[in-house]
């Protein structure tokens, strides 16, 4: 559970960095940095999803099962 939460503590903390440099503003940097992760966790989620259909299809084609 530490290394989650240092990771996501880590990932923050660069998330915010590169948008307040490129953006120069604190509230971009901070709204980006907020935002970034949750879209970041549904897009995983998805991602997740799809692979396991891809996963699935690929052994249904080596075992022959339907």
């Amino acid at each position: 559970m530490y290394k989650t939460l240092t990771f996501a503590l880590v990932h923050f903390t660069v998330a915010f960095s590169v948008a307040w440099l490129l953006s120069g503003s604190l509230l971009v940097g901070g709204l980006i940095a907020l935002v970034e992760p949750l879209i970041n966790t549904v897009a995983y989620f998805f991602h997740e999803k799809a692979w396991q259909r891809f996963h699935a299809h690929k052994l249904d084609k080596t075992t022959g099962v339907v």
